[in-house]
């Protein structure tokens, strides 16, 4: 299939940071097609004027064909917390988006990534995104690796046990200590504008991701303070009881992974960015603006969109 000039295929179009990807360029009139696992959240793109198609992260020929005839491409590899093996399965996502990538060969790829993607430890979960850009390195293609900070909204698993206990577990210690953090939509933002503008340079770009600023567990406390009208707040999790504390809701292998990576954070690992390379995009989306947006949805009963990142 020829390329459509100016046609963008956004792999996960239907979570927060693919879907604004979407409607950002949607809004600029360039050509979407969303790539989803199922129709099921199809509506929202659909009525954007998104083109859909549906592909398995995981079946390589088929992703090939949906992503056939884009001009940009932008690929994320979300963990699944809840399978046997997520690291695992992880690999096999990141194995079949190189080849379908290599199959359609498209302009430039996007690749959303993570902080501490630099870092050669293994320290979990950027270990895996370390993976996801050693694999995309080796491709004959233009690429931006996207390195996102943690993304606010990830809070919102935690505001059930705020608002009703007034306490905010925390896995950062001490929970002082201010952080990377995004607005999952800000990076949806920032990757269209990197997609809309990019760099006439061929090889390979790198762009970190932060907010306005940096924020600390007991900022997030002081925010739900102010939004849910009662005290709450943040105490650290002792370390002895974040395994069984993860356990509840991620795979062993998850768990492994989410152990090394607040592991690195509370060691000073994931503070700053990889010095002396790339660039940082700072997001527009302040602490208090994306917990009001969590904390309204549950209050109207909304699930929201849940973020692949």
């Amino acid at each position: 299939m020829a390329k459509t000039v100016g046609m963008h295929a956004i792999l996960g179009a239907t979570g927060k940071v693919g879907y604004s990807t979407s409607s950002t360029l949607r809004r600029a009139g360039v050509p979407v097609r969303a790539v989803l696992r199922d129709t099921t959240n199809a509506s929202h793109l659909l009525a954007l004027g998104c083109d859909v198609a549906v592909a398995d992260l995981q079946d390589p020929l088929t992703l090939a064909q949906s992503i056939a005839g884009a001009s940009c491409v932008q690929v994320i590899c979300p963990p699944s917390p809840q399978v046997p093996d997520t690291a695992e399965d992880m690999v096999r996502s990141v194995n079949s988006v190189v080849e379908a990538l290599e199959r359609s060969r498209p302009d430039l790829v996007l690749a959303i990534s993570d902080y501490g993607a630099h870092v050669s430890d293994d320290i979990g979960m950027p270990a895996m995104f370390r993976f996801f850009e050693e694999r995309l390195r080796d491709l004959p293609i233009k690429k931006i690796f996207l390195r996102s900070a943690e993304h606010m909204e990830g809070w919102g698993a935690l505001l059930p046990v705020a608002d009703a206990t007034g306490t905010l577990p925390s896995f950062h210690c001490p929970v002082e200590r201010s952080f990377a953090t995004v607005s999952a939509g800000d990076v949806g933002v920032i990757a269209a504008d990197l997609l809309l503008q990019p760099d006439a340079v061929g090889g390979t770009r790198i762009v970190h991701a932060e907010g306005p600023r940096r924020y600390s567990a007991a900022d997030v406390a002081e925010a739900f303070t102010h939004l849910l009208g009662h005290v709450v707040t943040a105490q650290a999790v002792p370390r002895a009881q974040w395994r069984e504390t993860f356990s509840r809701r991620a795979s062993p292998s998850a768990t492994d992974l989410l152990v090394k990576l607040y592991d690195a954070h509370n060691q000073g690992g994931l503070v700053d960015v990889e010095a002396g390379i790339g660039e940082v995009r700072r997001g527009s989306t302040e602490l208090l603006a994306a917990l009001g947006s969590l904390v309204r949805a549950r209050q109207l009963g909304e699930p929201g969109r849940t973020s692949p990142t």
